[in-house]
């Protein structure tokens, strides 16, 4: 199986977040048409340095939102002309970077103070809108597909590198149905195993943010900057390369630092009845 053979499930994985994307604009232009929006909190409540140490746990989010290092190698082995390489990439950011600015700033502009974690979310009340239960529902499900479909994207690259170093003497995986469907099989169970103990999403992409995220999408490429062994690298690109170094480990500290301990004052603050800081849990 080549990254070729995915490439229609992955375009429409897209359509599908952009439908997520124009449905929420039309609700957001339609509530406001009829001044039914109130004007949103434009900068964070922040009381402490509690809470400010609290907005580095979006960093990493951002960071996994933006992760894609892994699956471009395979991509460029398949394209015609190597060279477009730079302009796939280019364009993949930059409809990625439209879609999740759309998707925010329209999204906190309909739901204000009340935008939850997760937005989709917010998709599950009465949206103050004509035919507002159909569109939830068109945006649940359509988000449903996006993930389906998004997944065998998302996930080649890993299946190949991980079958390389469980069998790096064996023939190739697409042409090992067995092998194949094993990896695939175990690659599964450990993400629905760990989609069932983690009790929110948000959760995993800070984790995952702080730590592969930072490492694949700025320490691993800086160290490769640094390490030169083909000397073609300048001092201005080593300079920016001990900086992307120094800030990820930085950050991802920080960002781990506070998780962790979101968790334990969230355990210590839920009380015998469920409620945590005045929350039903």
């Amino acid at each position: 199986m080549s990254a070729d053979a995915l490439r229609l499930s992955s375009a429409i994985s897209v359509a599908l977040a952009v439908l997520f994307v124009v449905v929420m604009v039309m609700v957001t232009i339609a509530k406001l048409a009829i001044g039914n929006v109130a004007m949103p909190r434009l900068f964070p409540n922040i009381e402490n340095g509690w809470s400010l140490l609290e907005v580095f746990e979006v960093i990493p989010i951002v960071v996994t939102a933006y992760i894609c290092h892994q699956s471009v190698h395979p991509i460029i082995n398949e394209l015609t002309m190597p060279s477009q390489a730079f302009g796939v990439v280019r364009t993949s950011l930059a409809v990625c970077t439209a879609i999740y600015v759309a998707m925010s700033v329209f999204g906190f502009i309909l739901f204000g103070d009340n935008t939850m974690t997760d937005v989709l979310s917010n998709f599950d009340t009465n949206l103050g809108v004509p035919y507002s239960t159909v569109l939830c529902d068109i945006v649940r499900v359509g988000y449903a597909l996006h993930l389906v479909l998004v997944f065998p994207i998302l996930h080649f690259t890993l299946r190949l590198n991980l079958d390389g170093l469980l069998f790096p003497a064996s023939r190739p995986i697409s042409m090992d149905n067995r092998r194949f469907t094993l990896i695939t099989a175990g690659i599964m169970s450990l993400i629905f195993f760990g989609a069932y103990m983690i009790p929110s999403i948000d959760v995993a992409f800070q984790f995952t943010g702080a730590t592969a995220g930072m490492c694949i999408g700025f320490i691993f490429p800086s160290i490769v900057c640094l390490r030169d062994i083909h000397e073609i690298s300048t001092k201005r690109e080593k300079v920016v390369s001990w900086i992307m170094v120094v800030l990820a480990i930085a950050v991802g500290i920080v960002a781990i630092t506070s998780d962790i301990l979101d968790i334990f004052v969230n355990k210590s603050s839920t009380t015998p009845s469920g409620h945590v800081d005045g929350f039903i849990h």
